[in-house]
């Protein structure tokens, strides 16, 4: 995922920027509100922005309501230091996606981000490795023609492993993917969950690998 984080205080920007760099984004920084207006006009600049209001040159609010003038989709998370009711209502109302007051916990950052980058990206509406096949629409997983039955959270553990196909992803890669199903997830439940699917596609051609340290990849069967 591609960030574009406009922060006019330098410790700060690079602190977060390292921040999400850690968590595999790639990072842009850029320091004033006129920067990021004339960065955010180039096409794909970016999947998702990350925009102080405090900004020199123009505002974080006129940087977002010149985005959205333009037609731009592109979602926008704010930083501010004002907590009054008004100014987030006018940061919504000027068409951004969501809103993080500072001072804010890093860990909240990163979730937010990431759920703006997942909601922006688009979705295959079928899913597949070896003889598993998920029916992204119909919420339908197949082995061959047999059904198997996933719970909420099975499901999206064994939705996010397919979509990152033979990449290897972390236990916390996978709780920030099913935060939006409860966030009392843990390191030992995405455990239970992993060890709950491996039983349901056992015959389906795949194998969900421990990469001890690093997490867990799926990887197609092979045949001699």
């Amino acid at each position: 995922m591609h960030v574009l984080l406009v922060e006019d205080d330098a410790v700060l920007a690079d602190g977060l920027a390292r921040v999400l760099a850690g968590h595999g984004m790639a990072v842009d920084v850029l320091r004033s509100g006129s920067d990021a207006d004339l960065a955010l006009q180039r096409p794909a600049a970016a999947d998702v922005a990350v925009l102080d209001i405090g900004l020199p040159g123009i505002d974080g609010f006129e940087v977002v309501r010149r985005l959205r003038a333009r037609g731009s989709q592109l979602p926008v998370l704010l930083l501010t230091a004002r907590d009054a009711v008004e100014d987030r209502v006018r940061g919504l109302e000027t068409g951004a996606d969501d809103y993080l007051v500072k001072p804010f916990a890093t860990p909240e950052l990163v979730a937010r981000v990431r759920a703006l980058g997942r909601r922006n990206a688009p979705k295959p509406s079928v899913l597949s490795m070896g003889e598993l096949v998920l029916d992204i629409g119909a919420k339908r997983a197949r082995i061959r023609d047999k059904v198997i039955d996933l719970s909420v959270r099975e499901w999206a553990v064994l939705e996010y492993l397919l979509q990152h196909g033979s990449r290897v992803v972390s236990k916390q890669q996978i709780i920030d993917a099913i935060l939006p199903w409860g966030e009392d997830v843990t390191p030992n439940a995405v455990e239970v969950y992993i060890s709950r699917v491996r039983q349901k596609t056992a015959d389906a051609g795949i194998t969900i690998k421990t990469i001890r340290g690093f997490g867990y990849m799926l990887e197609a069967a092979t045949h001699d």
